[in-house]
């Protein structure tokens, strides 16, 4: 133990020489009237990309680069360097003959982690190396603090996720990861324009947390002098616009919810909602299982992915199962067979499970979901609707046609993981005011996620809604399938963190 604490001790005091080095270099620079801070802008003429993709016509030219200095090895009168941008590296060549000695000398004091401007002349090495033959060069921007050591990297995972802009330079496979993700994000808006969906904004403040069962975020508006709330859901604003006519909407944005942090569950996440008028949950099914292929292939030229070492087929038709029979299938136990309350929870009782309230307030249909969340979601590794949900747990749901005590909604399962929700939407004003009421009755009871009563919302559906198919899907789960990442940390740029002790 004595040994270690020796040893983190003088990397500390390494470290920190590191950093007194760096700065006095700065001050020597500024000193001298070459303050890289001073630099405003750079006119480079090509990226790093560019000028591999266009050698042929390149050869022999000068081009000017722009990036960050991240290998140099030059010892005596010359040396190879490395530069990165956004697109990627490109191998650098000085030489005392090109550059002179007084611009070598300067050349050496640069550090890994400085931003650099280079001009010179395209050429390939001995070894068929795109390169760039040093003819002029300018430190525009000077780091003052060492990246991570080479061989080591950035590993550590919360250190990783505190200081994304550190990863992000160390970690290709990360910069992939989050280059995919927007290619995923444009994926899915060119699926829907191309539906001919309208992409709309709503608001993130609202005096109603509403559209999902879900604790939220409580914030105060002095100049209104009310409580406000950040959304946990854009539903029902999304469909007041159905109701003014706006037949095909999406959205595309951050919800958030004051719940637990997990390799899942992100306190703010990016969530994508449509709704279609004149659907149902049918048409939802065929819209999420095209979505999905069609962003695969676009992004990753193919509908299969692994996902954990399992390879995950996203090609439609996906399968779909209701949830009475998944609970049959994986638990045993036929609820088409019970028909009371009591019979149910004695089934609970048996299955030693667990619930917010008390067993005596819970209805079949409780006890229903919760079978099914104890033996069978962990089963659904390929892509599968579950469908027809209790009407209790569904309050913005239509019935279930031919069946009442079920609603016409879905919920899409991925490697055990439920990634989407979609309903055939309750359009009846007096039967949804009734929905909401039995709502407040769960808060009453403790359920500190039940909806809230929102009564404009119940004023729109008086003006009149059409027949309307509505889903919702958790975009960065869908991120974290296409780009086979264990946790939602590894696909949200800056994830929510405790702050670090000061």
């Amino acid at each position: 133990m004595a040994n270690d604490e020796k040893n983190l001790n003088k990397l500390e005091e390494d470290f920190n020489e590191l950093i007194r080095e760096r700065r006095q270099k700065l001050s020597n620079l500024q000193s001298e009237g070459k303050d890289p801070f001073d630099v405003y802008k750079v006119e480079r003429t090509h990226t790093t990309k560019e000028i591999k993709d266009n050698y042929d016509s390149l050869e022999g030219k000068d081009v000017t680069v722009a990036g960050r200095l991240m290998s140099k090895r030059v010892h005596g009168k010359a040396g190879f360097s490395d530069i990165h941008d956004r697109y990627g590296k490109i191998q650098l060549y000085i030489k005392i003959d090109d550059v002179g000695e007084v611009k070598l000398k300067e050349y050496k004091t640069f550090d890994i982690g400085d931003f650099v401007s280079i001009t010179g002349t395209v050429f390939k090495t001995k070894t068929g190396e795109v390169s760039l033959h040093i003819r002029d060069f300018q430190l525009i921007s000077k780091s003052l603090k060492p990246l991570p050591e080479k061989w080591h990297g950035l590993k550590d995972p919360d250190l990783r996720y505190r200081q994304r802009y550190v990863d992000l330079i160390i970690n290709q496979d990360v910069r992939d990861t989050f280059m995919k993700r927007t290619a995923i994000i444009k994926a899915i808006r060119e699926f829907l324009d191309n539906r001919d969906y309208l992409e709309v904004e709503t608001p993130i403040l609202s005096p109603i947390a509403g559209g999902a069962a879900a604790r939220p975020f409580v914030t105060h508006h002095n100049a209104l002098d009310i409580d406000m709330y950040l959304r946990i859901a854009t539903e029902l604003y999304l469909k007041r616009l159905i109701v003014g006519g706006f037949e095909k909407v999406y959205e595309i944005g951050k919800n958030f919810r004051n719940e637990g942090i997990s390799v899942r569950h992100n306190p703010e996440f990016t969530m994508i909602e449509l709704y279609e008028a004149f659907a149902d949950y049918n048409d939802m099914m065929e819209i999420t299982e095209n979505m999905m292929a069609y962003v695969c292939e676009k992004v990753l030229g193919t509908t299969k992915v692994t996902y954990e070492g399992i390879e995950i087929d996203f090609t439609p038709p996906w399968r779909r199962v209701t949830m009475v029979d998944a609970v049959k299938e994986y638990a045993g136990i036929d609820f088409n067979e019970i028909k009371t309350d009591e019979e149910a929870r004695e089934i609970a009782k048996e299955k030693h499970l667990e619930f917010k309230k008390e067993l005596k307030e819970c209805t079949k249909g409780d006890i229903l979901i919760a079978l099914f969340e104890e033996f069978c979601e962990h089963k659904l590794i390929q892509p599968t609707f579950v469908c027809d949900y209790p009407v209790e747990n569904s309050p913005l749901t239509k019935k279930k046609r031919g069946n009442q005590d079920f609603t016409e909604r879905f919920e899409g399962f991925i490697y055990g993981r439920e990634v989407c929700n979609a309903y055939s939407e309750l359009n009846d004003p007096i039967v949804q005011k009734d929905r909401f009421i039995q709502q407040l009755r769960e808060r009453e009871l403790g359920d500190d996620e039940a909806y809230m009563m929102d009564d404009d919302f119940i004023n729109s559906l008086e003006i009149g809604m059409p027949p309307t198919g509505g889903l919702g899907i958790g975009v960065d789960r869908m991120i974290m399938f296409l780009t086979d990442s264990p946790s939602i940390r590894d696909v949200i740029l800056f994830p929510t963190m405790k702050p670090t002790q000061q």
